[in-house]
């Protein structure tokens, strides 16, 4: 029998290229995103090209709908919590709340909600894994961004606490934390749209990561044998020395 992935935020990004690599490697990948058009088109690409694939419109935070998705599913191996996002550069000193109660509910109950909901079927298959898409922001502060970091640490640490209280089940719990990615779109929606803003973020990094390079690493962890449990990587640019430490190169004058 065929594994099943379910894989969240998969309608762009680090989602939508971790959906193609586990569909590379012969799991029937369900694609949960909020976006009906984007999702679905992605599902259509990966079934014409003999891959086992469906959409699923879905919105992490609902979770009625969630329960229900979860209902739905025969079997469920691997679940990728995926979807997550950042709103905002404020300090927090004049940050809205509204943007940190967005955050904290996607990025952790969003989480919360899949986890339980597919837990067990993930018991049930034998060899389960969970892997949590945090970050870099999870594990050292840094300003401006007080409200992703405390969302993408409460993301680590239930990663952590359910790794231990799922001691001697069959589930492994990863964590997969990137650095600096260059997306269409994670930059862009944090800074409300400010395409410029968003452009400077990356100008002068000599290859930021992409989101294919994040999604080699979570399909490399999830593909190991059952009994290997990478409990965190934190994957960086090699420009990107730390939160505080980004080497960034001129231009070019004439």
């Amino acid at each position: 029998m065929t594994a099943t992935a379910v894989v969240t935020g998969a309608s762009s990004g680090i989602g939508a290229a971790t959906a193609r690599g586990l569909a590379a490697e012969g799991y029937d990948v369900v694609l949960v995103a909020r976006r009906a058009d984007r999702v679905e088109e992605l599902a259509a690409e990966l079934v014409k090209a003999g891959h086992n694939a469906r959409a699923e419109v879905l919105d992490v935070t609902d979770r009625d709908a969630v329960d229900a998705f979860a209902a739905s599913l025969p079997s469920c191996d691997v679940l990728v919590n995926n979807a997550g996002g950042a709103i905002g550069t404020e300090s927090v000193a004049t940050a809205d709340p509204a943007d940190w109660r967005a955050m904290y509910e996607v990025n952790v109950l969003g989480v919360l909600n899949m986890t339980q909901a597919l837990l067990p079927a993930l018991v049930e298959s034998g060899a389960g894994t969970v892997l949590v898409v945090s970050s870099v922001a999870g594990h050292v502060v840094y300003e401006g961004g007080g409200g992703y970091v405390a969302a993408k640490h409460g993301a680590h640490t239930l990663a952590a606490t359910l790794r231990l209280e799922l001691c001697g089940e069959p589930v492994r719990v990863l964590e997969i934390a990137p650095g600096m990615v260059k997306t269409e779109e994670f930059s862009l929606n944090r800074l409300r749209g400010n395409s410029d803003a968003a452009e400077a973020v990356y100008a002068g990094v000599p290859d930021p990561l992409s989101a294919e390079d994040v999604a080699d690493t979570i399909v490399w962890a999830i593909t190991r044998p059952a009994h290997v449990n990478i409990d965190l990587m934190v994957v960086r640019p090699r420009a990107q020395a730390a939160q505080h430490r980004i080497h960034r190169v001129a231009p070019d004058r004439d």
